[in-house]
């Protein structure tokens, strides 16, 4: 090996056949091209010349170089350009800045992006085919795919707050996995990740993240996000308006595991509306939960294991590598930081309010009081918090936007659960979320009501919710509508008990096997193997299945699986296979911290360069495997 100083490697110089009035000319028509409607590289040929010929003369138009070159030179200055006009003119409009970032270590950064989950699922609750979206969380150094979350419909703040805390926890080891699949990382014995974790690990990387890069999604870009990365310490670095290429990775993980394993499994939708099958809704036999497991199983024994061609690292281009071993060598090299949190980290992640303590009413969040006869806040009476600043005299209070029946606050470092004060005495009720919450409040308002207290309300919410009407709870009863808003009411309620639990409980309830029944799916009585008229089941195999959804979800049986969301259909997202970045600029007065300034948000700066089957036909792909008799 031998050292070379710059003379040796001078930089380049450019193209010798490029005259300055070409170069001006090639300049000046790409400022043109984007103003104008798209035209072809024979188009800007002729413009080049144009330009010469009226600026320079004839004999500078003789010195224009074939339009073989033109061609390779205006792709090294501005790129294949094969987009659309309006997003190039946008892009260009950007100021991308200059700064770059060397990934070498494991953690540095992570890609975090959302796409349309490619397989049509059901709901646990009815049985009704639903779309959920695909959460993804990549570490750059490894390609590992540390965390992900399937979130039916569309995904907002709380469920990147809990992906983040995803790549912060051991991945607990599954009843159904193999030995192979428990940590095998050099440095670390598996005994001793089990004995800080409390509970089997599994094979996948998890730490602190540095740094994290999205896009400019509404669901990345927001105060709670920017809350979370506070408390992580973490900063946030969000990738360049309209250019997809800095999240490259992050993309081409999606299109893996859809050609690896999405494609496999019925009901597909293809990558677009002109490739997808006769009827994937009625192929579709994965539920939500089964989907997660399957997905977790997948990534955890093939992915991690998987070769990385075009992604081996720059110290071994021609070597054999995968996520587990690049994360192996990094491990040897630098050490592993066994950084596990506690189960606090679920509070601190979530949505903070600020708010005072009312002396009989408690503290209102949402247009909802809390704690009004709970004895932590009556004994801190009218008392105003000794916060400072903004906030001045308020007390800082934490809700699950997804389970708005109790809100959380912090008291001399211990956490207490404080319950709406509209909750009966004795009896359980539904969950409901904050917008079921915005929903009951718009109808108290109609029906000219103008509560004292919540109580008042509790007739307006079990009305909405269906818990004290047995016959319009009924899946045949129910529009299409109700049932996708109360199955997704039901779902994020599920994931928000989860998320408060400790790791190995969440896993305890067993996988349904098996294709919901045509009541199920349609919502009509079977008559198959009963009379007409007969109550409709939900699945043809789930023998512990209740007979009231109601029952299974306020009792949150073990012995049932967890019933996943259905949210009401947007047509306008309903058929698109991809999600665009927005065109939002980045502002530049947040505020900002670093590596050295752990506590504080570091500025968001630009990110750098860096089918149906036929009648009588059997249907093809992976379904769940059939319970043994």
């Amino acid at each position: 090996m031998g050292l070379a100083d710059g003379r040796l490697t001078p930089v380049l110089r450019g193209h010798r056949k490029i005259t300055p009035q070409v170069g001006e000319a090639i300049h000046a028509v790409h400022a043109e091209c984007l103003h104008r409607s798209r035209v072809g590289m024979k188009t800007k040929e002729r413009m080049i010349h144009q330009f010469v010929r009226e600026k320079f003369g004839t004999e500078a138009e003789k010195k224009i170089p074939h339009y073989t070159t033109l061609l390779t030179v205006w792709k090294e200055w501005f790129g294949p350009e094969g987009g659309r006009q309006r997003y190039l003119r946008s892009a260009a409009a950007v100021n991308t800045g200059g700064s770059t970032v060397t990934i070498t270590r494991p953690g540095q950064v992570v890609v975090l992006d959302t796409t349309p989950f490619a397989v049509k699922l059901r709901d646990d609750v009815f049985g009704e085919p639903i779309s959920v979206d695909l959460t993804l969380g990549l570490d750059a150094f490894t390609h590992s795919l540390v965390a992900f979350r399937l979130t039916p419909e569309s995904d907002s703040s709380i469920e990147v707050a809990m992906l983040l805390r995803d790549v912060m926890l051991p991945l607990p080891m599954r009843p159904d996995w193999t030995p192979e699949m428990e940590w095998h990382y050099p440095g670390v014995p598996s005994a001793l990740v089990t004995e800080l974790a409390g509970y089997p690990v599994a094979g996948r990387p998890f730490f602190a993240p540095e740094m994290v890069t999205s896009d400019h999604g509404s669901v990345y870009k927001n105060h709670h996000l920017v809350q979370v990365a506070r408390t992580m310490g973490t900063v946030v670095l969000p990738a360049r308006v309209m250019r997809a290429q800095d999240k490259a990775a992050c993309e081409r993980a999606f299109s893996g595991i859809q050609s690896l394993l999405l494609e496999l499994l019925l009901g597909y939708r293809g990558r677009d509306v002109a490739d997808r099958g006769a009827d994937p809704e009625e192929d579709a036999v994965w539920t939500v939960d089964e989907a997660e497991h399957l997905l977790a199983t997948w990534i955890v024994g093939i992915w991690q294991n998987r070769r990385l061609d075009q992604y081996a690292p720059a110290w071994d281009p021609g070597g054999r590598h995968s996520p587990n071993t690049l994360f192996a060598a990094a491990a040897a090299r630098d050490g592993i930081a066994l950084q596990i949190p506690d189960a606090s980290l679920y509070h601190h992640f979530l949505p903070a309010h600020f708010v005072k303590i009312h002396g009989r009413r408690g503290v209102k969040i949402g247009g909802l009081w809390y704690g009004g006869d709970h004895p932590v806040l009556g004994g801190l009476g009218p008392l105003p918090s000794p916060r400072s600043g903004r906030h001045r005299g308020k007390w800082v209070v934490h809700r699950d936007p997804r389970d708005c029946r109790q809100v959380f606050i912090e008291l001399a470092g211990q956490w207490h659960s404080l319950p709406w004060n509209g909750l009966p005495t004795g009896e359980d009720v539904l969950a409901f979320s904050d917008a079921r919450v915005q929903q009951v409040l718009r109808e108290a308002a109609r029906a000219g009501l103008k509560p004292r207290d919540d109580t008042e309300l509790l007739p307006v919410l079990l009305d909405l919710i269906g818990a004290r009407t047995p016959v319009g709870s009924w899946p045949s009863q129910m529009t299409k509508t109700e049932r996708s808003e109360r199955a997704r009411e039901v779902a994020r309620a599920r994931a928000a008990e989860r998320d408060r639990q400790s790791p190995p409980a969440r896993f305890h309830c067993p996988l349904r096997h098996g294709r919901p029944s045509s009541s199920a799916r349609t919502g009509r009585p079977s008559t198959r193997n009963g009379a007409v008229g007969a109550k409709p089941r939900l699945t043809s195999r789930s023998p512990h299945r209740p007979d009231s959804v109601t029952a299974c979800v306020s009792a949150r049986c073990s012995c049932c699986p967890t019933p996943t969301t259905s949210p009401t259909p947007n047509p306008r997202r309903k058929d698109r296979s991809d999600r665009r970045d927005r065109d939002v600029a980045v502002r530049p007065d947040w505020p900002r911290s670093g590596p050295r300034h752990r506590g504080r948000l570091a500025s968001l700066v630009p990110h750098p360069q860096a089918v149906r089957a036929g009648a009588g036909d059997r249907p093809r792909g992976l379904r769940p495997a059939e319970p043994a008799q």
